[in-house]
């Protein structure tokens, strides 16, 4: 047991629908506020939906920290990841040249990386030609820029990583750096997620193969998990990346852990390039995985913060992995989707949903799931609909699930001794 709860969580950034703040963050969390609203970057008037969880005012938040010639050898995607990390190392108080730089690494996920790039390039080649390509077109799109870019940022030589799993990337990467901090590999990990994918192709994409919602005269309203009216996805961008560190590194640093990041459990479904087990076996697997390597039993987690992509086939499949772990509805515990708020972040879900399960530990609430009106038949259990609720939280577990099969979950536990949020990021 030892050996397995001694990895703690010191720092926390994002960039999200919701802002690019923790505190400000949270507070619209939990306030049931929507990031999701009409796409404003470019037109889609002539796309099949108009709506996504953009991060606005980037160029404005984030003026601070990149200039013109930053965006244009950044793509979108790795600003996010970069900004992210930064706020992180701000938060948990790291001056990099008290550390081993040997012995600090980064695992960053990403489904799918710089698209925005890749598109952009590839209008030049049509219109001009081959010459007119940038350069800079390689290095910005490859899905391993952004982990790459945050270990030159800080001079970390440890183990740097990259997975790309679709949405489960960021909690892949997450537990990737949790056994390397266990394995002694690394002191300290920069761990998260990263995606930028809202441009005109993927969303034509999804679209075609009727994963995302078609509500755009209603955004706020569109992403609705567990509703009998869920009608798919609302895609969405942005990022979160923590400071995960040995207990005892921490501690040697004078750093007090925000959370323990307790254990991590993966499987397969081993059945359909985009469809679900419908059972949810796959999921289970990995839920029962995480919360077995966290030393804990199905009775110990308080809170699932769940994958809930509001999808007609996802959100039964994992209602049924809840109650194959858990049992009837009156064992499980509560659940709730924060996709409802933001949108579907890809690869970064699981990012930004394991800095809700943080926050949720230190505030000792636990976060709604808006335009819940009616729950569709098969979902039966207490996903916390329209308001936030104080709940007393110990043990949290946070799933995501991602195309291919590939399931992730996590489960982190309240730091010792526990406060309120901070008031500071």
């Amino acid at each position: 047991m030892a050996g397995k709860s001694d990895v703690v969580v010191t720092g926390i950034g994002l960039a999200t629908p919701l802002g690019c703040e923790v505190v400000s963050f949270w507070d619209q969390i939990v306030a049931g506020a929507s990031g999701v609203r009409p796409i404003e970057r470019f037109s889609a008037a002539d796309l099949p939906v108009h709506i996504a969880g953009e991060v606005r005012g980037w160029e404005e938040t984030s003026a601070s920290r990149f200039d013109s010639k930053d965006r244009r050898r950044l793509d979108r995607y790795s600003q996010f990841a970069l900004w992210s990390a930064h706020q992180a190392m701000l938060s948990a108080g790291i001056d990099t040249g008290t550390l081993d730089l040997d012995r600090c690494g980064v695992a960053l996920g990403s489904a799918i990386g710089g698209i925005e790039e890749y598109e952009e390039q590839h209008v030049r080649l049509l219109e001009s030609g081959s010459r007119r390509v940038s350069p800079f077109m390689i290095p910005k799109m490859l899905v391993n820029t952004a982990s790459g870019l945050i270990s030159i940022e800080y001079g970390f030589r440890g183990p740097t990583t990259c997975v790309v799993t679709a949405c489960a990337s960021a909690n892949h990467s997450i537990i990737d750096a949790l056994r390397m901090i266990r394995g002694g590999e690394a002191d300290l990990m920069l761990a998260g997620g990263a995606e930028a994918a809202i441009v005109p192709t993927t969303i034509s994409g999804f679209a075609r193969m009727s994963a995302l919602s078609m509500r755009s005269d209603n955004p706020a309203s569109a992403s609705r998990p567990w509703d009998r009216q869920r009608d798919g996805f609302v895609m969405a961008e942005g990022a979160a990346v923590f400071v995960l560190e040995s207990a005892a590194h921490a501690a040697r640093h004078g750093r007090s852990p925000r959370a323990r990041l307790m254990g991590g459990g993966i499987s397969s479904d081993g059945y359909h390039i985009t469809s679900p087990r419908e059972d949810g076996a796959g999921a289970a697997m990995a839920m029962r995985k995480a919360i077995a390597d966290a030393g804990l039993t199905p009775d110990d987690i308080d809170y699932i913060n769940a994958h809930g992509t509001s999808t007609p086939q996802g959100d039964l499949a994992e209602t049924r992995a809840v109650h194959a772990v858990f049992g009837p509805s009156e064992k499980c515990p509560p659940l709730s989707s924060t996709k409802s708020q933001l949108g579907h972040l890809l690869g970064a879900s699981g990012a930004v949903e394991l800095a809700v399960a943080i926050l949720a530990l230190e505030d000792q609430r636990i976060p709604p799931t808006i335009n819940l009106e009616e729950p569709g038949e098969g979902c039966d259990l207490d996903y916390v609909p329209h308001r936030a609720r104080p709940h007393a939280v110990e043990h949290i577990l946070s799933n995501s699930f991602g195309f291919g099969g590939h399931n992730a979950s996590l489960v982190v536990g309240r730091a010792a001794g526990g406060s309120s949020v901070p008031r500071s990021a």
